[in-house]
């Protein structure tokens, strides 16, 4: 038996404040410039080659991509913003996939933080933004919405109608995905069986709750109290050990005789006893010693035994987490959004992440226009409005970059836009 797969080498980007944007047109550093800027990059006419009829006004063929940004007014902390989880705990180091995978500890980490999390998740609430983007929606304004969040935010305020497409480009943590047989399970229901199977750990969350740690909406209040939270509703409580908290296996595969699952009497996950092996009786001491070797290296107080995936029944939040990659189907809707769109508005985001990046890159490679609306720099910002030039007046053909809130500047593009119509 050979020794554990090597973890591999993962860095998360962009941990660090990025250079400041420059803003275009100038006027955009203004709200009301920057909503007149909007107003022309939606409403441009539109050449016949980005569109599949004669030159028109081009409305309902922009291509929405969101971020954090748009949510931190719900209460829920972005990354790389002012206030960001790296901004504020530089030590802070998320979980990869290949360990919440392989890693019953770092399950235990993972779920007991997030366990604590959770409630400022459920209590999150859609903002003026998310309104914005989903009146932008039923005004016929848009081609479609890409989101990098996973707070499900967005389903609250797009038309249940619409046939406008929402891709979840991250995926939700609204649900559990199972990695053995891929059932499902609602993050409620989960919630409720952490609570059974965790009582110490309940009464802590009640003694947070009580001091207003965790019912404040306020990123800067909760901090101000000792509790951080990051976006993917996982809480940072420094000190505390995760090792005596427990997780439920998935159920279907508890109720499958196909599935090796190991639980303890109350349905919690546990570790399968550790297999030795076997030393030969004809090998020779040598031969004895390294099997000797082999089996210390995986004995149950290696902080690496038990590490090699899959093992039976192990629920995982359906979400992208560090190191994973996104779906093929999923990626493919998306980048079939930006084909068929003819321009893209990223909304608070700094495209820190390669998989939104790479979207704006496939616009950008195609020559649509691209309009930036986020507080602060963003990835790529040189490749995206270097060439860019203010003509006479002040007008920019084809590009808007503001760094102004989400929640001022969507709500009133809207009002605009309305105005406009009438």
């Amino acid at each position: 038996m050979g020794a554990p797969n090597p973890r591999p080498l993962l860095r998360i980007p962009y941990t660090t404040a990025l250079p400041p944007p420059t803003i275009i047109p100038a006027s955009a550093a203004t709200l009301a410039g920057a909503v007149d800027a909007l107003v022309e990059f939606l409403t441009a006419t539109l050449p016949f080659s980005a569109s599949s009829s004669p030159p028109s006004e081009g409305k309902g063929k922009t291509l929405i991509l969101t971020g954090a940004g748009l949510s931190t007014p719900s209460g829920l902390a972005d990354y790389r913003g002012p206030k960001g989880t790296y901004m504020v705990n530089t030590t802070y180091k998320p979980i990869y996939y290949h360990e919440f995978c392989a890693s019953h500890e770092a399950r235990k980490r993972y779920w007991a933080r997030s366990f604590l999390g959770w409630p400022v998740m459920e209590r999150a609430r859609a903002n003026g933004a998310h309104r914005a983007v989903g009146e932008l929606v039923k005004g016929g304004w848009v081609e479609g919405v890409v989101t990098q969040n996973v707070d499900s935010l967005h389903t609250h305020t797009l038309p249940s109608s619409s046939p406008t497409p929402l891709i979840n480009l991250h995926g939700t943590l609204s649900t559990l995905t199972c990695l053995t047989c891929a059932s499902s399970l609602p993050r409620t229901t989960f919630q409720q069986t952490l609570t059974s199977l965790n009582p110490t750990w309940t009464t802590f969350q009640q003694t947070l709750q009580t001091t207003g740690a965790l019912s404040t909406e306020s990123p800067s209040e909760r901090a101000a109290k000792g509790l951080r939270t990051n976006p993917d509703g996982d809480v940072d409580v420094p000190g505390l050990s995760y090792t005596s908290f427990r997780y439920p296996a998935c159920p279907t595969c508890v109720s499958s005789k196909n599935a090796d699952v190991k639980t303890d009497n109350e349905g919690a996950w546990i570790l399968p006893e550790p297999i030795y092996p076997t030393p030969d009786p004809a090998s020779s001491s040598s031969a004895l010693s390294s099997s000797s070797a082999t089996t210390t290296a995986l004995s149950p107080k290696s902080p690496d035994a038990h590490t090699t995936p899959p093992l039976p029944g192990i629920l995982k939040p359906s979400v992208i987490m560090f190191g994973e990659s996104i779906p093929g189907p999923v990626k493919q809707a998306a980048e079939r959004l930006v084909d068929s769109s003819a321009r893209l508005l990223v909304v608070g985001t700094s495209l820190a992440t390669y998989s939104a990046w790479r979207l704006v890159k496939r616009a950008r490679d195609q020559g649509k226009p691209i309009a930036v609306v986020n507080m602060g720099g963003v990835r790529g910002e040189e490749a995206l409005f270097g060439s860019v030039c203010e003509e006479d007046g002040g007008v920019v053909e084809g590009a808007v970059r503001c760094s102004l809130p989400a929640e001022e500047v969507l709500p009133a593009l809207v009002k605009a836009l309305e105005g406009r119509a009438r």
